[in-house]
């Protein structure tokens, strides 16, 4: 740190991302990525003449891609919003719609960025523990009148909310903005998306990093009320009018014209993650029933750094977070089957070894 940072930010403490490893080729259960490539036309595009036009710059209005999503949604083009990756829209969110009186509120246990961007913007904020089961209880969020943010399904747990437990949410905080990020929802668990047209206050947050095998390309969208969208749009105006390169774009339209790709994908994870949970279980491993695309396990006889430790040495990584409530815990990533059917013969070798 140098002496020239301004005082406001010495204390700030940033989000730790996934390891990205360089030195050896692992199998990469730690970050949430598709284990499966983007589709044909994605392929296509990014290959196409708009590498030429890379001297020119992109649409700031990204007229095209927004209508495509409007088509996939059901909405008008003035519903949505796009930017780089869903990160960039959840820190304008809470640098647009928290400060001053209104407080932000979001669960103890979520995405780890929802912190750092409060402390970012200096807002006062609350952590709600989650119930034991490592559940979201609706009625911690009705009438708060307070900004919340609450990923649905939550990470690191995968656990969803109803349609109708987000709406009782959104419906007694109408003064205040309601934020619903669904990064993980193609995985089995609800969108709350038809609310808006019943909410002003309701925005809803996602990504084209998992579902959509676009992490490497970082495009995330919101909907929302015109008036909640607007909002963002006059800050993305006032900051980085070109956040979305010219082939992150043509990606991005590509991937929604050719979704039943994606969608088979995400069926083909579901079924993956279902054989992985069973099989953990039969190894005597907690694990929590998930509507992403990870798992969020524990087992009582190894300790779950040791058992992350294990895991890389035997060329799988996952994510371990080491806080008092979650360090018996690890996240684990669905692969391919065949990435799975590999993890857990190196688990199953692990238990055995360990218990020698």
């Amino acid at each position: 740190m140098s002496k020239f940072l301004n005082e406001r930010y010495r204390k700030l403490e940033s989000y730790v991302p996934g390891e990205q490893p360089k030195d050896r080729v692992f199998v990469k259960l730690n970050t949430n990525e598709s284990p499966y490539p983007p589709g044909p036309a994605v392929i296509a595009a990014v290959n196409s003449r708009e590498m030429e036009d890379l001297r020119l710059y992109p649409d700031p209005e990204c007229g095209l891609l927004k209508d495509k999503i409007a088509e996939l949604t059901g909405m008008k083009r003035a519903n949505i919003f796009v930017a780089n990756g869903s990160d960039d829209i959840l820190n304008f969110a809470f640098m647009a719609f928290a400060g001053g009186r209104t407080e932000v509120m979001f669960p103890e246990i979520s995405y780890g960025f929802y912190p750092v961007f409060a402390r970012l913007h200096g807002l006062r904020y609350r952590e709600v523990p989650l119930k034991d089961d490592f559940s979201v209880d609706p009625a911690d969020y009705v009438c708060q009148n307070k900004m919340i943010v609450i990923a649905n399904p939550n990470a690191p747990t995968g656990k969803a909310l109803s349609l109708y437990q987000v709406e009782q949410i959104v419906r007694t905080n109408r003064e205040n903005v309601v934020v619903v990020d669904e990064a993980y929802v193609d995985f089995g668990a609800e969108s709350s998306a038809e609310l808006v047209h019943k909410y002003e206050n309701l925005l809803i947050v996602q990504t084209f990093s998992k579902s959509r095998s676009m992490a490497g390309a970082r495009l995330g969208f919101a909907i929302g009320g015109e008036g909640i969208i607007s909002d963002l749009e006059k800050l993305k105006f006032s900051t980085n009018p070109y956040n979305i390169n010219r082939l992150t774009m043509a990606a991005g339209i590509a991937a929604i014209e050719e979704n039943g790709y994606y969608e088979e994908n995400c069926r083909k994870i579901v079924e993956t993650r279902e054989y992985t949970a069973d099989e953990l279980r039969k190894m005597g491993f907690n694990v929590i029933p998930s509507q992403a695309n990870f798992l969020f396990v524990k087992n009582d006889r190894i300790d779950g750094g040791r058992l992350q430790s294990r895991l890389r040495e035997k060329g799988y990584l996952i994510r371990h977070f080491d806080t008092e409530k979650l360090r018996q815990y690890n996240r684990i990533t669905i692969g391919t089957r065949q990435d799975m059917e590999g993890f857990i013969a190196a688990i199953s070798e692990i238990m055995e070894e360990e218990l020698q």
